[in-house]
């Protein structure tokens, strides 16, 4: 049976009593029990009352998400929880299987693709604020989140998870995040840290990069999350680099993060990412968890005992074959990370599933969606004068708070889309309609939760098509809601996409809507790209996303106009899988080990560079109003080495509807010595404006803007020269360029 979370705050409690251990009220408190006292001051304290048995017993799991604090000395357990999108549910003390708790139901929100493509940090500062509310409440003093590996392929199960293809984009978006999260005295673990791109053969396989591509798209966001969001802990990857394991990897966690970046928090293995006692006793591993999955059937009374960083580990102490000093490092960023968040004397009050957090689930999903065609109008709707809608497709009716792995979630309802729409158009008079269309995955459960929908289907593939195309003919307005699901082989971990296209035949179903009614709109569900052969057929698509709990609503707002989209796409859908620089290199999935081949050409990088259309460029996105980006200006044309320069833009609403505008700087190096892309995006700026409304711009341009990693010195440099600052609303709709100099 699973211990109460709540029962590890007592030894906090008697001390903040002055009544520990049995002491009494005029006995002073010890240094580290002092709240007042410096950080640091306390860690040393606590660390010279300790036993060596108690350092190491602190280092690894006792339980499936829980380690042990020093009962004798009052200092509490840490409890961690998966995210990055809810708080999962409680599992049984020593299994995955659920603990059958009644009251741990969350809010789910939106996956994080939708979160970046909001492309506004004040989502993400909600977004961190509520769910470190919901792990507060639920006393967990780790955020297993957020993810913010790089988005290299469409076929990487778990880029749902992620924030997109671009460093700049996905640094400026976590940072909020943790930050929020952990003003609620919640540690954001900032995940997989790094290179995890895929998930075939996720646990052994060896990435092979570039050091430019390295430091310039794959380490960026992890850096800012540390150095400007000031995350409490990062947790390592599953494969490869270098020939060692992310979670106990020498360059990575000593030499770059605790080095270079100057990281005073903890690492964390991933769940069964640690593979050996002296590497992660050397290369940075701080706590090591989920080693084996079940400590009760492993063989040995007490499996915890026989982790890396357990037992092995104080054999070679006791024996003097492991530096102590190394010990007390570990110990002490443990004691950082408790004096943080357990022992937090000034941490709120949490709250879970409250009215606050489902309107940030919906605000946030409603703002990240994507209009990325819209052809005569199509969307959106008007409900009152459209007296019949149809609404087709399984992931119109299908829960998807359940599956995809580790954040999968236990929600106390999920409003789907055809609750949603049917919600707000019956409220105007329209009726609607629903067609399945297709079958894909019916079942709908993971590590013990259930969505207790029943999907099963008597009919054939052609009698579903067939009455959805006669239901189609009868209708004004046709909605068909498909896309991705979280079931292995889409959009899940532990296993890639097996194919760009959509699956369960679902181009057939959306081609033959097309023909029997002009005024169809796809609304796609997913966390990836999608191939599109029917895209020049269809007057209007819609990114909806794995949008959480108020799915539904958040959709039916957006469809009907109540929310005028401002997304942004965080990653380029291409045309062919083959036109993703991955695939076009021929290294994905790779064997034993895949080598980046691209280098830092990523997404639209790739794309620009070999001009290559995309089917939808990164930061692509519609509106149900027009914007004009122009009067580009810059403060000066040089800048100096240690300078900057201004450059402002103005923009204004041109149409009839308030909307929001995301205006986007790049810049491209014209006259670099080393390969580098067109263009890459250096800042942008998301701006609400009323019908008619101009607002300006500005953004700030410094040496560092221009700067790119030079691997034969290990710095970041940027050289004199000619430089262009491109302004737009994508980065295929560019709206205006300027030059500048770099003395």
């Amino acid at each position: 049976m699973k211990k109460n979370p709540t029962l590890k705050l007592l030894p906090l409690l008697f001390f903040l009593t002055g009544c520990a251990g049995g002491a009494r009220n005029d006995v002073p408190l010890a240094a580290y029990q002092d709240a007042t006292l410096p950080l640091e001051e306390r860690i040393e304290d606590a660390l010279s009352r300790m036993t060596l048995e108690e350092k190491v017993a602190m280092l690894h799991a006792q339980s499936k998400f829980s380690s042990a604090g020093v009962p004798r000395l009052g200092i509490p357990e840490v409890w961690c929880t998966d995210g990055p999108h809810g708080i999962r549910p409680e599992v049984l003390w020593d299994e995955w299987d659920q603990a059958g708790w009644t009251n741990d139901s969350c809010t789910a929100f939106p996956a994080l693709t939708c979160l970046a493509a909001t492309w506004n940090p004040a989502m993400s500062a909600l977004y961190g604020q509520s769910i470190g509310e919901e792990a507060r409440y639920r006393e967990k003093d780790v955020l297993l989140g957020p993810g913010v590996n790089i988005y290299r392929t469409p076929l990487n199960g778990r880029n749902f998870e992620y924030m997109g293809e671009d460093p700049y984009l996905a640094s400026r978006m976590v940072v909020p995040y943790v930050q929020e999260v952990q003003k609620q005295g919640v540690a954001a673990c900032v995940k997989h840290f790094a290179l995890n791109n895929q998930e075939t053969r996720r646990l052994s396989v060896d990435v092979e990069v570039d050091d430019r591509a390295l430091y310039e798209i794959y380490l960026p966001a992890f850096k800012a999350a540390v150095e400007e969001g000031g995350a409490w802990a990062v947790m390592g990857a599953y494969n490869k680099y270098k020939g060692q394991h992310c979670c106990h990897n020498e360059y990575l966690l000593n030499d770059i993060l605790k080095g270079e970046w100057g990281f005073d928090g903890v690492v964390i293995s991933d769940w069964g990412g640690v593979h050996d006692t002296e590497e992660s006793i050397r290369n940075g591993l701080d706590m090591e968890f989920g080693t084996w999955t079940d400590g009760l059937r492993s063989g040995t009374r007490n499996a915890y005992d026989n982790y890396y960083l357990a037992h092995p580990y104080l054999d070679l102490l006791r024996k003097g074959a492991a530096d102590v000093n190394t010990l007390d490092d570990k110990v002490r960023r443990v004691l950082r990370l408790i004096f943080r968040t357990a022992m937090n004397t000034q941490k709120p009050f949490g709250s879970l599933n409250s009215p606050e957090h489902l309107a940030a689930a919906r605000q946030i999903a409603g703002e990240g969606m994507v209009l990325l065609k819209n052809d005569n109008g199509t969307l959106p709707l008007d409900a009152g004068s459209t007296k019949r809608l149809l609404v087709v497709g399984e992931n119109a009716v299908k829960m998807m708070t359940v599956g995809g792995g580790s954040s999968s979630l236990k929600v106390r309802h999920e409003v789907t889309p055809l609750e949603g729409l049917r919600a707000a158009a019956t409220a105007a008079g329209c009726e609607v309609v629903y067609e399945r269309g297709y079958v894909g995955d019916p079942t709908g459960s993971y590590n013990g939760v259930t969505t207790g929908q029943d999907l099963s289907e008597t009919r054939s593939e052609e009698q579903l098509l067939a009455d959805a195309v006669s239901a189609a003919k009868e209708a004004d307005a046709v909605l068909f809601i498909g896309g991705l699901n979280k079931s292995w082989g889409q959009d899940c971990e532990g296993g890639d996409r097996k194919e760009y296209g959509l699956p369960y035949a679902q181009d057939r179903v959306i081609e033959a809507l097309a023909a029997a009614n002009p005024r169809l709109a796809v609304v796609l569900v997913s966390g990836n790209a999608v191939a599109m052969p029917w895209v020049d057929r269809v007057p209007a698509v819609l990114e909806a996303w794995f949008s959480g709990s108020e799915a539904g609503n958040a959709l039916a707002d957006v469809v009907f106009g109540k929310v005028n989209p401002s997304g942004k796409l965080p990653f380029t859908f291409p045309v062919h899988l083959e036109d993703n620089a991955a695939h076009a290199l021929g290294e994905f999935p790779g064997g034993d080990s895949v080598r980046y081949n691209e280098s830092l050409f990523v997404g639209y990088r790739w794309h620009d560079t070999k001009a290559i259309k995309p089917l939808f460029a990164f930061g692509h996105g519609l509106s149900y109003t027009t914007f004009e980006i122009g009067n580009l200006r810059l403060s000066t044309d040089r800048l100096d080495a240690d300078g900057s320069l201004t450059l402002r833009v103005d923009v204004t609403n041109t149409g009839d509807r308030p909307g929001a505008e995301v205006v986007q700087l790049y810049i491209g190096d014209d006259e670099s010595f080393v390969p580098r892309p067109v263009k890459e995006l250096k800042g942008f700026a998301k701006v609400s404006l009323q019908p008619g409304e101009t607002q300006t711009v500005e953004f700030g341009i410094t040496p560092a803007s221009l700067s790119y990693y030079d691997d034969t010195k290990g710095a970041w440099t940027a050289e004199p020269g000619l430089f262009t600052a491109y302004v737009g609303a994508a980065s295929d709709d560019i709206r205006g360029s300027v030059d500048f100099t770099l003395e």
